[in-house]
């Protein structure tokens, strides 16, 4: 039998390891849906038959989110909480019904015509987060729906008897959560990203996983053998025998990793000489909160808060926000949590029909900016913050600082937020420490100014790189200019770290450049004090940290110092690494 053509495939990673062997196709569930014509008198029961199908449809998720809690933990049910939002949203069930009355048509022609603007809607923005807040969507459409026609929900994975890997259009957080773990040795998708809940609970549940293949249930057959690997998002369609042994022996060494990598989650973030740094967490989501602790992570250096105001017409309450950021604060105590204010603008977009659109986001109206426009969202989040603080473990953050009134202003609104709650008797930290995101050039040449102050510094590369050298990463065309070793960015960090310490000021980062080995290592010899990074990067970071020397690192970073090329700088770190951790060197660079 002559043997298949192997093909590789490029997507997206969103659960490391490496998974080989036999596909199993879940088949897409597809609902017929007809447009039926209703007399007036049909109408009443046609949104009875409507509500009721939400009622049902609630009451087998809220089952659902128990059972998750159980297997997985309470914070990982709380991803269902977006699904039953959905099937409580007053403004797209009154769409449904008024479609019904106006238009006297069937309740599942109406509900699937509604649910496809409002997928499309967030499905045609730019976030990332919002994109896959449709997926949970479509979940949620895809169950009442299947109560409306009368046909029972898909549970042909549940049956799965035979160790597989699945290849799916899309899995839902329902799918993933409830997959027989024993049989299933990792999952592809058409759709999804990095952020979507299905791929948070992959990870949480040590699947390998890789989504956003646009068309993989279509180009193979039941037949085909797969690899996948979760880390570099990559899949191998029918691999040759020699490419088979190939990643067999990179999977047993990435076990060998994962037994190091487990060994190092209780020990300190030290070098051989004794030199001391924090290796804490990003989160973007409560789900995430107990990767914190299961990658040894000492509490969260960036606690993003924008999941609250995005893809909803209305703004969060302070009774909202204050459950979510009390909930952080205590799942991570006694560690430390850092809650940023809101930082709108740039790629993420509120729904709000008052927001105006710009022709230029990143450089507009946004993060700290828009607070100060608008106290009353702004300090809604403050009091909010400010009442969970009386754990004793949270800070506060305002981003994209561009200079010390900026920083004054947010402050004094803290301050009359502090006054307010002490008129009600309402408790929190009367001394929280407040920051400072530096991710704009004028806030880095400005830092010794800032550092007066502020409480710490956190510095966001991402955008500092951005405004630094006129670079748009998402841009294909220039994306090649986007050097985290670049000089200027190299000197603008060192500046911030070194005004900091003159102040008496601890210096963070929470930018990916962290979370490079590479450039982390240059960090380290910057005399960065905490790097805050995503929760599963922990391991490998300490790793390298803890098999090097400071004094080495600082005499790197005063080389460094001297060159003039981002090439050279990355060049020059290499070498160095290598002589200092020998052959192995690549290893801690790379999985």
């Amino acid at each position: 039998m002559k043997r298949k053509t192997s093909r590789k495939i490029k997507g997206i990673g969103a659960s490391g390891g490496i998974a080989i062997g036999p596909i199993y196709l879940a088949g897409r569930e597809e609902f017929s849906v007809f447009k039926r014509r209703l007399s007036q008198e049909e109408i009443p029961h046609e949104i009875l038959r409507f509500e009721e199908a939400l009622i049902s449809t609630r009451k087998s998720l809220v089952s659902l989110q128990e059972e998750v809690s159980k297997k997985l933990s309470y914070e990982h049910a709380r991803i269902f909480d977006a699904h039953l939002l959905v099937l409580e949203d007053r403004a797209l069930i009154e769409d449904v019904i008024t479609k019904i009355k106006k238009e006297k048509v069937n309740a599942e022609y109406a509900f699937s015509e509604v649910i496809k603007k409002y997928a499309a809607a967030l499905a045609s923005l730019r976030d990332d987060y919002l994109k896959e807040r449709a997926i949970d969507i479509n979940d949620v459409a895809k169950r009442v729906l299947s109560r409306l026609v009368g046909k029972e929900e898909e549970q042909s994975l549940l049956s799965l008897k035979e160790k597989a890997i699945i290849v799916a259009h899309d899995l839902s957080p329902a799918d993933t959560a409830v997959l027989p773990k024993q049989n299933v040795l990792g999952f592809v998708t058409d759709i999804g990203g990095r952020t979507s809940h299905t791929a948070i609970i992959a990870s949480s549940l040590g699947i390998p996983a890789v989504v956003g293949l646009r068309n993989i249930t279509e180009i193979i057959d039941e037949e085909d053998i797969l690899i996948i690997d979760g880390s570099e998002g990559t899949v191998i369609v029918n691999p040759s025998p020699r490419v088979i042994e190939e990643y067999k022996l990179k999977r047993t060494q990435q076990a060998r990793l994962k037994k190091i990598f487990s060994l190092l989650r209780r020990e300190p973030a030290k070098t051989l000489d004794d030199k001391r740094v924090t290796i804490a967490a990003n989160v973007e989501f409560p789900e995430e909160i107990p990767l914190v602790s299961e990658w040894g992570c000492e509490g969260i250096g960036l606690y993003r808060t924008e999941y609250m105001f995005l893809g909803r017409k209305d703004f969060p309450q302070e009774e909202e926000q204050f459950q979510a950021y009390f909930d952080v604060a205590r799942e991570v105590k006694p560690d430390t949590v850092i809650i940023r204010t809101l930082d709108i603008g740039g790629d993420k977009f509120l729904s709000q029909p008052d927001m105006p659109k710009e022709i230029h986001p990143f450089l507009g109206w946004r993060a700290i900016r828009f607070c100060l426009a608008r106290p009353d969202i702004f300090k809604t989040q403050l009091r909010a913050i400010l009442r969970a603080s009386v754990l004793k473990n949270v800070k506060i953050m305002f981003p994209m600082i561009s200079g010390v009134e900026e920083l004054k202003q947010a402050k004094a609104m803290l301050e009359e937020t502090k006054s307010e709650l002490r008129k009600k008797k309402i408790g929190f930290d009367e001394n929280i420490q407040v920051g400072a995101m530096i991710e704009v050039p004028s806030a880095a040449l400005t830092s010794d100014f800032l550092a007066r102050e502020a409480d710490f510094f956190s510095i966001g590369t991402n955008d500092l790189i951005q405004y630094s050298l006129a670079v748009d990463r998402s841009n294909e065309k220039v994306a090649y200019l986007y050097e985290p070793g670049h000089p200027a960015v190299i000197s603008l960090i060192k500046s911030v770290i070194d005004s900091g310490h003159r102040h008496g000021i601890k210096v963070g980062m929470c930018g990916e450049m962290a979370s490079e080995p590479l450039y982390a290592f240059i960090l380290l010899g910057l005399e960065l004090d905490e790097f805050s990074i995503p929760p599963a990067w922990a391991p490998k970071l300490k790793r390298l940290i803890r098999a090097v020397k400071f004094s080495d690192a600082i005499t790197l970073a005063e080389k460094i110092m001297r060159v003039s090329t981002a090439k050279e700088v990355e060049k020059l770190t290499r070498n160095f690494l290598k002589e200092i951790l020998g052959n192995k060197y690549k290893s801690y660079l790379s999985e």
